[in-house]
């Protein structure tokens, strides 16, 4: 059974390339030859029909949080949605998107690939725990200077990594973080039945459209295992909903 059998990943990737943003449109054509509209960032239109929109108290408690910063700096560790990232560049900040899901899968890819060559004896032993994968994958994700953003978009990406990465991922967020700077995140009370992704509507409105990735989740958080997550934070707001979704705000 493949590494990525194991971890319950199958399916063909189809999501873009995330990209960095700059401060306006124009910017982000010319930058990464997409088309205006950015046609190139929003893969999945085709499902676009069956999106869900719900109220987002997080957000709000967000942007009440980012009021009043200015030019503020952001990072969307999903794929870069033009609503969500317009959302943001109107409001003049600049923005940074990185897929994170996106790059585990491709990282545990390449990493089948390593454990073949160690079989086939064209490789010496690699550190194949699950924490050897984390150290391998964070040295060449998530490198920005410390304390580059003012805030993190972080969506429900914790349920869907192995738990040592899920526990890394945060300490890099944290020191990504400048000191008052917010994460925004979510989690499941229960394993979803469909994985999905977010994007902002408005200042109080998320969508949530469904994906063709076949992504399962890896862990549900309780309550306590999201603070020890968070444990570094000084200030901490949850809002539960009905959908089986928590959202948190974390300030550093």
């Amino acid at each position: 059974m493949s590494l990525l059998q194991k971890l319950g990943i199958v399916g063909v990737w189809t999501q873009g390339r995330a990209v960095p943003v700059g401060t306006n449109a124009s910017h982000m054509a010319r930058t990464h030859g997409t088309p205006a509209g950015f046609a190139a960032l929003n893969p999945q239109r085709g499902g676009e029909a069956q999106q869900i929109a719900r109220v987002s108290n997080g957000l709000k408690e967000l942007l009440w949080n980012l009021d009043g910063i200015g030019r503020g700096t952001l990072l969307d560790l999903g794929p870069a949605w033009q609503t969500t990232l317009s959302f943001f560049i109107e409001r003049g900040f600049r923005v940074s998107s990185e897929d994170l899901l996106r790059a585990w899968k491709e990282f545990l890819a390449g990493e089948e690939k390593i454990l073949q060559g160690v079989a086939g004896g064209t490789l010496e032993s690699v550190d194949m725990t699950a924490e050897g994968r984390a150290v391998r994958f964070l040295e060449s994700n998530l490198q920005y200077r410390a304390g580059s953003f003012d805030a993190i978009l972080l969506w429900d990406l914790l349920d869907y990594l192995e738990p040592v990465l899920a526990r890394r991922v945060v300490s890099s967020l944290t020191d990504l973080l400048r000191p008052g700077g917010a994460v925004f995140a979510m989690f499941h009370s229960r394993k979803p039945e469909h994985f999905q992704r977010y994007r902002i509507a408005d200042s109080m409105t998320l969508q949530m459209l469904p994906a063709k990735e076949d992504f399962p989740a890896q862990r549900t958080y309780q309550n306590r295992e999201i603070q020890d997550l968070f444990r570094g934070y000084r200030t901490t707001k949850s809002f539960v909903s009905r959908d089986q979704l928590r959202e948190v705000l974390f300030i550093k």
